[in-house]
């Protein structure tokens, strides 16, 4: 059966396919490599100077944000789509990144020495992204096709990945060779680029339908589509949540140069991150995003579960960690796609960026406490223990999916 909520149209005329995966995919980038700096570059840089696991752990709470932006995403969806024809969504992406680009800049020049300043950019830049990721995700459900959806979320993946490599990457290698402050600079010029193809796209107007329901979280928890795919979300997210966070303190403890670590995080991150999201695009093209998604969450409970053998028995082994964090990474990007292109179909037309914001919600909700968590199970009782409880959350969660995917309504729909 057909969820009712699916295809409730107020989309209008769309813009060519090129012009919108070049705009979602500059914007997508741009968020990730905000998350890039967050979560992967500022902990490996701060462990370097000697912080502590528990400290650096309150970086996650950046994660807040996301994981609570669900509670302004109906009035901010009722402004991007007014009762007249012109949507909104381009303004409200255009001075989201002008603020992340500001709060770098900030963060650039008041440096790392003091923590209390630190968390305030990092507070400002999670926000701004935050509001921005909710038009962005309405834009892009509104103006591409359904047949094109895979192909949108493999670009919206790819340029999360790229954005991860450039701020997870780049940014420590920067901070190496030229201090901190031309790190921060140029990561805001970054955003500015990558916001520039967003910037010249001119949004259509829309068709109105008078008897659409006004944008509320009411409407959206209401149909089973949405709660389902959220259960699906966590039960998906919470291994790898629980040890993406320490993997760079991980190798960075395990004598891994920052330099390196960045060169790892760029190159690395860069083939593996990028190679994963298209073995997850032609799997959800060749047998659907269900079935991908099966085989996504296999494989990401292997990896997890050679990723805990790797740090209990190799700790020594530089070559051998590589590789099982490259593997993780790969199967990562493969769970996401799937992931993704499955809840763009269960998303309503009516109010995408409501529903999909739930869904990201719940995402970023297992990030931020499973990633604080990760640093605690990590500091008191070791990588190797936090790596396996990873693969046995991993493994739990793959023998209730199947049981989920069968329950939902629509499910392949707009896929």
């Amino acid at each position: 059966m057909v969820d009712r909520g699916i295809g409730a149209s107020v989309s209008g005329t769309r813009l060519p396919f090129g012009s919108v995966l070049a705009a979602i995919g500059g914007i997508y980038t741009a968020q990730s490599v905000v998350g890039g700096v967050t979560f992967q570059g500022i902990p490996a840089v701060l462990r370097a100077n000697g912080v502590a696991l528990d400290v650096i752990g309150l970086v996650s709470l950046a994660m807040l944000p996301w994981a609570l932006k669900f509670l302004w995403a109906p009035y901010l969806e009722r402004y991007r789509l007014p009762r007249g024809a012109k949507r909104r969504s381009r303004r409200i992406v255009i001075v989201g990144e002008g603020l992340v680009a500001v709060a770098l800049v900030g963060l650039a020049l008041m440096g790392a020495i003091s923590h209390v300043a630190l968390f305030v950019c990092i507070g400002v830049t999670a926000i701004a992204s935050a509001t921005v990721d909710i038009a962005c995700d309405g834009f892009a459900i509104e103006q591409l096709p359904p047949e094109s959806r895979g192909w949108g979320n493999t670009a919206q993946v790819a340029g999360g990945y790229f954005g991860v490599v450039l701020g997870g990457g780049l940014f420590p290698i920067i901070v190496a060779f030229a201090g901190w402050m031309w790190a921060g600079l140029a990561m805001a010029a970054l955003i500015v680029v990558l916001t520039m193809p967003f910037m010249a796209t001119a949004e259509p107007d829309r068709v109105i339908d008078h008897k659409a329901r006004r944008p509320s979280l009411a409407f959206a928890l209401a149909r089973p589509a949405v709660r389902w795919g959220l259960v699906l979300t966590v039960l998906i997210e919470i291994g790898v949540r629980l040890a993406q966070g320490v993997v760079g303190p991980f190798l960075i403890d395990a004598g891994i140069d920052l330099a390196v670590l960045g060169m790892l995080n760029g190159i690395g991150g860069a083939i593996a991150g990028i190679g994963g999201t298209v073995v997850g695009g032609a799997l959800v093209r060749w047998l659907g995003p269900r079935r991908a998604l099966l085989i996504g969450a296999a494989l990401q409970a292997l990896a997890l579960a050679t990723l805990a053998a790797a740090a209990m028995l190799v700790a020594d082994n530089a070559p051998w960690l590589v590789a099982a964090v490259i593997l993780q990474t790969i199967t990562m990007a493969i769970g996401f796609v799937a992931l993704y292109s499955l809840l763009m179909g269960l998303a309503s037309l009516s109010q995408a960026g409501v529903d999909f914001t739930l869904f990201q919600c719940a995402d970023a909700t297992v990030a931020g406490l499973f990633g604080f968590g990760g640093n605690f199970v990590s500091q008191y009782f070791g990588y190797g223990n936090c790596f396996a409880l990873a693969a046995l959350l991993a493994v739990a969660g793959l023998a209730i999916i199947p049981i989920i995917v069968r329950e939902l309504p629509g499910s392949g729909v707009q896929c």
